[in-house]
């Protein structure tokens, strides 16, 4: 064990995140999403909650201020009854490590999916809340040890 890392934070996804490199995309994905369908490297986090990973992994992760859209969700599919309420805290979670993210891209499942193919790995947890899938771009750490401006 090592003081300061969030217990969430198990060693293959500190690894992940240390692999990647600025432009790489990680998806945090709930306990319904097809994870080893459509991710050729998937970290478990079975157990865990995605607002618990997502406020873990931002304590180290700085967002791709470069990009239009350093995160992205799934949005809900027409004709479905569910207004995810995560997202809310998932926006609180962001710009409490990020103060200047504004909003997310919202992304049609089956784009969601095709997307996830490409990221840099998949963190499957063990989310129940519907429609909690992120995906997440990662920016630069700078001199001053925080991310791009």
């Amino acid at each position: 064990m090592l003081k300061g890392i969030p217990k969430v934070i198990s060693p293959d996804l500190m690894k992940a995140l240390l692999s990647m490199g600025h432009g790489d995309e990680i998806v945090l994905a709930d306990g319904n999403f097809p994870a080893e369908t459509y991710s050729q490297r998937v970290v478990r986090a079975d157990g865990h909650q995605t607002l618990d990973l997502l406020n873990g992994i931002m304590k180290f992760f700085p967002l791709d201020t470069y990009s239009t859209h350093a995160v992205s969700l799934m949005q809900v599919v027409e004709g479905d009854n569910v207004k995810p309420t995560i997202w809310e805290e998932y926006l609180s979670v962001i710009q409490k490590y990020e103060p200047q993210f504004k909003k997310f891209q919202f992304l049609d499942r089956y784009d969601f999916y095709e997307r996830s193919k490409q990221a840099f790995a998949v963190v499957s947890s063990g989310e129940e809340a519907l429609y909690a899938n992120m995906i997440i771009k990662k920016g630069v750490v700078t001199d001053d040890g925080i991310g791009n401006r």
